[in-house]
């Protein structure tokens, strides 16, 4: 009755931003409208975040959402409370002095549209700087922008939630649920960010003092009381020591022996910073969600959702729901048809015809994709005596010496000066 009910509801969000303006395609674009069953504007073919709408609100829903009936895995949310967790990533303004200006200077404000949840606001800012500049989620910069298509593409509600889906079957919503529930369980995480040196007060108290030094200020001594070596202090990623009082990241799902920089806690696939420091933890890897997803099942590339039924097709390196194997501007299945690749897009040849093939510089009728034609710089001509003949005599130019002129096909110096003066 359940999955039933999840069948029933499935609709995509078609009222969600339609007529935002496009970012990429400015006026060329009538407004956001999605397309019925892929995730792209129907006016210019981009996606909703290339469009003008706001998604912080719809952002926390769906991270909240994803982190719904499982254990918040992270150690800051385990030492101070248990259960689900109700996410917020509204903007947050920190007020720190000035860096490297006297005492009494004037204090500096900065505004984070997502900062790691930290008590010590100022761990909180020296990390988001330990990130590249123009990945730092500082709000109206190109680093919040950044944030925000990562969080699109990394977390897609489709790979979640099967209502956001495209006519799923019964039985495909209660493999998905399936899935969705095993990773949750086996994978999903939110990273931790500690100094290194507070780590290890951490586990000397979570797990007793098993030897060595507890002190935060030794340079030499051990890693509290895990009894790890100061040198152990070492990026899982890029293998560099860490610095003695920057922070650093840890995940739970891959022990707390194991720590990150913040601009290498990166997915294993894409190398994209793991937007909130959201992962998924998969044999000694970190990914996010996207490739999480694409390393246990296929994934359309027709609508972007992972494949939950048996059939399905694969066409040109890519994997296709049946029913998406669809010419990319009209959406007539392709299926035993003749179609083109543009843009790494299957596109049917009537299509094509209108609105990708070149024209013929003589005839200046569009070339068939499956023609014959001779081309040479921006001009092409049909392989065939009508078009490809000397613009002077009429000569057929076909595996003969010519020289192109402005579009004008010549056999000779002296053809050329009867056309061109």
């Amino acid at each position: 009755m359940e999955i039933e009910k999840e069948v029933k509801k499935m609709a995509l969000g078609h009222e969600f931003g339609a007529g935002a303006a496009c970012l990429k395609c400015k006026d060329k674009c009538e407004g956001f409208e999605l397309h019925f069953w892929r995730k792209i504007c129907r006016n210019c073919k981009c996606g909703l975040t290339e469009h003008n709408v706001q998604m912080d609100t719809e952002e926390n829903k769906k991270v909240g959402k994803l982190f719904e009936d499982t254990k918040y895995t992270g150690l800051i949310a385990k030492l101070k409370k248990d259960g689900i967790p109700s996410y917020n990533a509204n903007m947050i303004t920190i007020t720190l002095p000035a860096p490297a200006v006297p005492k009494g200077a004037p204090m500096k404000s900065v505004t984070y549209e997502w900062a790691p949840p930290v008590a010590n606001k100022h761990l909180a800012v020296r990390y988001i700087e330990l990130l590249p500049p123009e990945k730092r989620p500082v709000a109206g910069t190109e680093g919040a922008v950044y944030r925000r298509q990562q969080m699109a593409r990394q977390l897609p509600e489709h790979d979640q939630d099967p209502s956001k889906c495209h006519e799923l079957s019964p039985a495909e919503v209660k493999k998905m649920q399936q899935f969705v529930r095993k990773y949750k369980e086996e994978a999903l995480g939110v990273g931790d960010v500690l100094l290194p040196e507070e780590m290890a007060l951490v586990q000397s108290a979570e797990f007793g003092p098993t030897g060595g030094a507890t002190g935060t200020t030794s340079t030499a001594g051990a890693m509290g009381g895990a009894g790890l070596p100061q040198q152990n202090y070492s990026c899982q990623h890029c293998g560099q020591p860490m610095r003695l009082g920057e922070p650093a990241v840890y995940a739970e799902r891959a022990g707390y022996d194991k720590l990150w920089h913040p601009a290498c806690f990166v997915c294993c696939t894409c190398k994209e910073l793991l937007v909130d420091m959201i992962y998924f933890w998969k044999k000694g890897k970190l990914y996010c969600g996207r490739h999480y997803g694409d390393s246990e099942k296929p994934r359309c590339a027709g609508c972007d959702e992972l494949i939950f039924c048996n059939e399905y097709t694969q066409a040109e390196g890519h994997n296709w729901h049946l029913k998406h194997f669809c010419c990319f501007d009209c959406d007539c299945i392709l299926a035993g048809e003749t179609y083109v690749m543009e843009n790494d897009k299957p596109v049917c040849t009537p299509c094509y015809m209108k609105s990708y093939a070149v024209k013929c510089s003589s005839c200046k009728n569009p070339v068939d994709p499956e023609a014959q034609r001779v081309s040479y710089g921006d001009h092409h001509w049909h392989a065939e005596p009508q078009c490809f003949q000397c613009s002077g005599c009429t000569k057929c130019l076909i595996g003969q010496r010519f020289m192109a002129v402005q579009g004008f096909l010549f056999c000779s110096v002296e053809c050329k000066k009867k056309v061109l003066p």
